[in-house]
């Protein structure tokens, strides 16, 4: 069992940063491989914005590039989101999702309850 926990989100003005953490835990948590963000914006589906790996390999979608990093802190058990240069289209519902056997196009088993991330003026 992985229990995923976000928190970050916020009301921010385009061109303002935010970021995103997310405390993993369980007894399953030593065995995660990748974790993500992904992005659910209203009426769309869900997709992913960066993941990494435990060997510190990160992915970007091709929004995220260039603006968004993301890390882990392997002591806090937290995998964070540095979101820079944010634009309304950023806006949405970001989940984190833990995969404890690959890092591949489909999410893992895991999911958190998701942050709001509302860019506006």
């Amino acid at each position: 069992q992985v229990i995923l926990v976000e928190s970050g989100g916020g009301l921010v003005q385009p061109g303002g940063s935010l970021r995103l953490s997310c405390e993993y835990s369980g007894g399953g948590a030593s065995s995660i491989y990748a974790w993500s963000w992904y992005r659910q914006a209203p009426g769309k589906q869900r997709e992913m914005v960066a993941a990494i790996t435990q060997n510190e390999d990160a992915v970007y979608n091709n929004t995220a590039k260039g603006r968004f990093t993301i890390t882990r802190n392997k002591a806090k058990n937290t995998v964070y989101l540095q979101m820079n240069s944010l634009k309304p289209d950023d806006t949405g519902v970001y989940f984190c999702n833990a995969d404890p056997w690959t890092l591949a196009s489909t999410p893992g088993p895991y999911w958190g309850q998701g942050t709001q991330v509302s860019v506006s003026s």
